[in-house]
């Protein structure tokens, strides 16, 4: 910006003379920033209502499909043997269950190690070798066979190998193994339950019985020669499979855990001979009128917004402020003026008016069930209408009977009575409504593909387009403004001089005669 002096000569104003001159050039350039400003709020106020409306869009096409109503609870005549729990297409009744058998891992617990020299007090540790422990062998070996993985393989020690060294190399054949230096014991075990999950660890020559006697792990399963010395105080527990009988169908598993028709079943003891469980699932009720509620919360918060935003107050004559319309007024009154103009940005606006009529036309639909037809109504679910709902509520709708909503608490409750007695007429109608809603919702955010984006109920596009047209605009009359200024500053400059010249030659003819 360049600097000027000016009026030195004459005594003018000439900044105010020439504000004047370029003034309808400043209004112009003003009235098109104040345009832009304005569509920017226009922007961002549709951007936050949009993410709402597609979020609203997005529950309805959930509510779409069954599995938004798996809405079953079940139950178990004894938790201490299985524990149960259910999908939505479980079928609502009751059922017998018999626990055979719950899953096990394969599992030994090795005796109890003692070091060969018994006047030592020290106990068995992970740097303890087998030669300490009473092991005089050279070539023991071992063939453990992991049935998860199919691995067979072979282990060797000699006399020097430390605990530590044999644990770690029963983990290199995938199992889970661990010396306890408290209970000075070696435990090992399968990884997963189930007779599929099973190893078997077994001695290869008689040295491996002998390292296996030192080890604390030789029983009959494990020795190479049947009539090697055995060890006292150690066991074995075989894998086993979960065997379950639901109404008389026989179902097995490496886990605990069944899926049968909807229904899991978790086995934790057998249960005892002639003893039948009972398994009973029901309808939850509460649920499903809890997700019909929901919805209709959901849709009342958001159309009453809509229709809010609708028939917002005229702000006629509010226009966004220059810095130095600013300058002029107090921080709380910028702030409220400038409320006033974006509380009314979407008053009559025909997008949205059109996703309004959609929605509300979508709700008021009827659907057949069972070749009975239904709407909201049928459940107890109305508007108030336009003479009785609050300002920007009429649109929304109520349940009879809910105890939360004092405009109707004192209804009959239609809607659970209708749950009751028949809750897969109540989920198909729901199913309908909510595929009706969302795809009038979809067919609007889909409408005008050359003027808004994916996924956007209003022109963004074309917004975004008119934007960049008032920053050209703009750029145009600012150029124009600033001509226009130069053009007048050097009009007045070039008066400046002559009047400067004027003047000093009227100084010299005065100081001629004057001499």
């Amino acid at each position: 910006m360049p600097i000027r002096i000016t009026g030195l000569a004459s005594g003018l104003d000439t900044e105010s003379i020439i504000s004047a001159l370029v003034s309808s050039y400043s209004y112009k350039t003003d009235k098109y920033k104040k345009a832009q400003t304005k569509l920017s709020w226009k922007q961002d106020a549709w951007k936050t209502l949009n993410s709402k409306i597609y979020s609203f869009y997005k529950e309805a096409g959930n509510l779409k499909y069954s599995s938004a109503y798996s809405l079953k609870t079940a139950s178990i005549s004894d938790s201490t043997k299985a524990s149960v729990s259910v999908s939505g297409n479980a079928a609502a009744g009751v059922q017998t269950l018999e626990v055979k058998s719950v899953a096990k891992s394969e599992y030994i617990t090795g005796a109890q190690m003692k070091l060969a020299d018994n006047t030592s007090k020290d106990k068995v540790s992970t740097s303890t070798t087998l030669r300490q422990l009473g092991y005089s062998g050279s070539d023991a070996s071992f063939e453990v066979t992991n049935k998860e993985t199919g691995k067979v393989s072979t282990i060797s020690v000699s006399a020097d190998t430390k605990v530590s060294e044999f644990v770690d190399q029963l983990k290199e054949a995938g199992l889970s193994a661990n010396f306890d230096a408290t209970n000075q014991r070696i435990f090992i075990a399968s990884s997963k339950a189930g007779t599929d999950n099973a190893f078997d660890i077994k001695s290869k020559n008689a040295d491996g019985d002998k390292a296996l006697l030192a080890l604390g792990l030789s029983m009959d399963s494990t020795v190479y020669d049947s009539s090697a010395e055995k060890n006292s105080g150690n066991s074995r527990i075989s894998a086993e499979n979960a065997a379950i009988v639901l109404n008389g169908a026989t179902y097995t598993s490496s886990t605990n855990d069944f899926n049968i028709n909807g229904v899991s079943i978790t086995a934790l003891g057998v249960t005892d001979a002639n003893e039948s469980l009972t398994l009973t699932v029901t309808t939850d009720t509460q649920g499903l009128y809890d997700k019909v509620k929901s919805f209709l919360s959901s849709y009342n918060a958001l159309i009453n917004e809509m229709t809010s935003l609708y028939n917002a107050d005229n702000a006629k004559g509010y226009e966004p402020l220059t810095d130095d319309e600013k300058d002029q007024m107090s921080d709380s009154e910028v702030e409220k003026w400038e409320t006033k103009i974006k509380s009314s940005l979407l008053r009559r606006d025909d997008t949205l008016s059109g996703i309004l009529n959609s929605m509300t036309t979508a709700m008021s639909k009827s659907y057949t069930v069972n070749d009975k037809t239904y709407s909201l109504s049928s459940f107890g679910i109305k508007t108030l209408g336009f003479m009785n709902a609050a300002k920007n509520e009429q649109y929304a709708y109520h349940i009879d009977g809910d105890e939360d909503d004092s405009s109707t608490s004192g209804n009959e409750d239609k809607l659970m009575a209708a749950i009751k007695s028949d809750p897969d007429s109540v989920v198909d109608f729901m199913k309908q409504l909510s595929k009706g809603l969302y795809d009038a919702m979809d067919k609007k955010m889909k409408s005008s593909r050359s003027l808004r984006s994916s996924l956007t109920f209003y022109n963004d596009k074309e917004m975004a387009s008119e934007y960049s047209d008032y920053t050209q605009t703009i750029t145009k009359w600012e150029n124009k403004l600033e001509d226009m200024e130069d053009y007048y500053y050097k009009k007045f400059s070039a008066m400046e001089t002559a009047l400067s010249k004027l003047q000093s030659q009227t100084s010299s003819l005065s100081n001629l005669f004057g001499s």
